[in-house]
């Protein structure tokens, strides 16, 4: 596995691991816990070492799975969580960047985790009740303790990013990007480029459907994530299938898996993007993995990049509550 450089000099594998499915959003675990142990274990093993999670996924229980995961081989991971909401009983309750909120979030990880230090810790997203520079300040003041390395934004507009990074430095933005979901190209992958800071796509394969996992009839559970985007309501789904079959088409000639393709296409947009796929499946670690060895050529990235406005894209990436989170 090949590795890349984020914001800071934080090095981490070129493809990481999203564990938030292995935990929620995505319907029932093809395994048990000690399945899902076996599965983060064995990425680590392929070289993935960069694993992602956050408080909220579960809530609680993603990072439990992932401290238990890494406990014999801390010192071959960078983990990443995050911070930033309001959780009550057991369910996300709006944005809370409070930094005294903050420090609170950041020692119930450090316990869940079993580690020392957090790598990365991320503002899940941007708190409208809490200026930027509050909550880079108190992440700061984290990092002067030793128990956090490195500061990260989720979803954060090119202006937030700007401010965040002139209190404390910034090493990595984390936000949606994919073959469909292209909105960090006009400003926040240019900011990240002049300030040095790394860019990680979540749901690089547009969950799921750029790795063929997702047909044009596809039904979802109330319970999961899918369900409640419009991409994925039978229509735009349907319509939106023309995007999958140019990728499998262009992965069926070069030998390759869609989802290769697509993490691919990713990295060739610039040296510090890191993407971090989720799966909870050995097979998929090593399709992911192995993303890094396929070569696009210049015509290739060019077609890819002019696909969506080719075919277009058919629904909103998030239902009108969650856009709404979204810094802009």
């Amino acid at each position: 596995m090949h590795t890349r450089t984020l914001g800071q000099g934080l090095e981490v594998s070129a493809i990481g691991l999203g564990a938030m499915g292995m935990s929620m959003g995505y319907g029932p675990n093809p395994g048990d816990r000690g399945d899902m142990i076996d599965v983060l274990r064995y990425a680590v093993e392929r070289g993935i070492t960069f694993i992602d999670t956050a408080e909220i996924y579960g809530p609680f229980v993603n990072e439990e799975l992932v401290g238990e995961a890494i406990a014999p081989i801390r010192d071959q991971v960078v983990v990443a969580t995050k911070f930033g909401w309001r959780i009550v009983d057991g369910a996300m309750q709006g944005t809370d960047s409070r930094p005294e909120h903050i420090v609170e979030v950041a020692e119930a990880s450090l316990r869940r985790l079993g580690v020392e230090t957090i790598d990365l810790f991320y503002q899940h997203r941007v708190d409208p009740d809490v200026p930027i520079e509050d909550v880079a300040g108190a992440v700061g003041q984290l990092v002067a303790q030793g128990k956090v390395r490195h500061f990260g934004l989720s979803e954060a507009g090119a202006a937030t990013i700007r401010r965040a990074h002139a209190e404390f430095p910034v090493t990595a933005v984390q936000s949606e990007y994919s073959l469909w979901t292209r909105d960090p190209e006009a400003e926040v992958l240019p900011t990240c480029a002049e300030l040095g800071i790394g860019f990680v796509p979540f749901s690089p394969l547009g969950r799921g459907f750029f790795a063929g996992a997702v047909t044009p009839d596809a039904s979802f559970t109330d319970g999961e994530i899918r369900s409640r985007l419009p991409r994925f309501e039978a229509g735009n789904l349907a319509a939106n299938q023309a995007l999958i079959d140019h990728v499998q088409a262009l992965a069926s000639s070069r030998g390759a898996a869609p989802a290769q393709i697509a993490l691919a296409w990713l990295l060739a947009q610039q040296p510090f993007v890191v993407p971090i796929p989720g799966t909870r499946r050995r097979q998929r670690i090593d399709e992911n993995a192995a993303a890094t060895t396929v070569a696009l050529s210049a015509d290739d990235i060019a077609d890819l990049n002019a696909l969506v406005d080719r075919i277009g894209v058919a629904g909103e990436r998030y239902d009108e509550p969650s856009l709404s989170l979204v810094d802009r």
